[in-house]
């Protein structure tokens, strides 16, 4: 992999000490291989002259954070953090990085540098999104002219793009299996948790605007005697709004080390979506996590959760709380889950985000090797 660039900027709109997610893996698992650096959306808390903070992170990650005033116009945070950035790279050599984007918004102050190589990985369609800016679609149309490589965050996804560029290959979530297989070991469940007694429930992840409050609420009042633990911060939607009955339990957010812990004293794994703009093309990365904690799992009919984890039986499809419940019913009744497991470990196996990022070198030093033919016959 001689030919990539041994730097990587990373344009995310997730923070990095966030939820751990998509971004999160990848980057960790690049670093092994490049110095990252992790460029976040701007914090407006600068009282006097702008700035931009680099702070080290772990595993070979640097965390940069545009600090802007208060009360300026979005033409003007924009070129600011153009100014920023610019500083930033004025003595360093662009053909030594990778721009890496999450979010199409960071090429309105990037799109006069020309890195080594630019990949687009296009984990949600976000232009779906509650108060996505309105100049969302045209700078991805910009982002995706300019980009030498795109990835998708799944197969739904990867259909509905797969014109728009000629370099476009899908990779769907993927999953760290020792991690979450510590959930099979039973550990003694966090105290919040442990108070709880009876049949569990669970979910984690931002519960926002994709989120099925109503199926939450329509299960726990069916079921009073069920326990319902829901893990995660509340974005994007008035907290008033979600149900509070007393078999529902709001955990709050918790890291990523915690969540097998958690994990390890559900009885059932949700995934309520609702099914619309927001969630028509999304991936969950939960749902190979829950597998591989040998949890059951019940979902909504996501695209990506149908196919092929519904298709393969590896997980219930419901539409309604009362298929929720009638699924959850068979698996109090399902004693004995090891023909299960045996079949979500062996769907599994394979799987991991290394693989994933080895797989996406082998495209950026082919990509970078074609543009180098390309350059030379010219």
């Amino acid at each position: 992999m001689k030919n990539i660039p041994p730097q990587l900027i990373c344009f995310s709109h997730l923070r990095w000490n966030f939820v751990y997610q998509r971004p999160q893996h990848l980057m960790s698992c690049l670093a092994k291989t490049a110095n990252i650096f992790y460029f976040e959306e701007p914090v407006f808390d600068a009282f006097g002259e702008a700035y931009l903070s680099i702070l080290p992170s772990n595993g070979n990650v640097t965390v940069l954070v545009p600090h802007l005033p208060l009360k300026q116009s979005h033409k003007q945070n924009t070129a600011i953090t153009k100014v920023l950035l610019d500083e930033f790279l004025k003595t360093k050599d662009l053909d030594d990085f990778t721009f890496w984007y999450y979010t199409p918004m960071a090429y309105e102050f990037t799109s006069h540098l020309n890195p080594g190589l630019t990949v687009y990985d296009c984990m949600d369609e976000l232009s779906a999104f509650k108060f996505a800016p309105p100049e969302l679609p045209i700078l991805e149309d910009k982002l995706l002219q300019h980009s030498d490589l795109v990835f998708t965050g799944g197969y739904s996804l990867y259909q509905a793009k797969k014109t728009l560029h000629p370099n476009i290959y899908p990779f769907p979530s993927s999953i760290d299996k020792s991690h979450f297989g510590k959930a099979r070991e039973r550990n003694i469940e966090p105290a919040d948790q442990g108070l709880i007694k009876g049949f569990k429930l669970g979910f984690y992840g931002v519960i926002d605007e994709r989120f099925d409050i109503k199926l939450i609420d329509q299960i726990s009042r069916q079921k009073p005697e069920w326990q319902i633990i829901l893990i995660g911060p509340v974005l994007k939607i008035d907290p008033v709004t979600l149900p509070k009955r007393k078999n529902i339990h709001y955990l709050g957010a918790k890291s990523y080390s915690e969540l097998p812990a958690y994990l390890s004293g559900w009885n059932v794994a949700l995934i309520p979506f609702l099914l619309n703009r927001s969630t028509q093309f999304i991936s969950p990365t939960k749902t190979p996590e829950y597998l591989a904690a040998g949890v059951p799992v019940i979902s909504t009919a996501i695209r990506d959760v149908v196919n092929p984890y519904g298709r393969e039986n590896l997980v219930h499809i419901g539409v309604d709380a009362e298929d929720f419940i009638n699924a959850a019913e068979f698996e109090v009744r399902r004693l004995d889950r090891t023909a299960w497991r045996y079949k979500v470990d062996r769907h599994l196996e394979g799987n991991s985000w290394q693989k994933t990022v080895s797989e996406m070198l082998g495209l950026m030093d082919e990509t970078i090797k074609k543009r180098h033919i390309i350059f030379k016959a010219g």
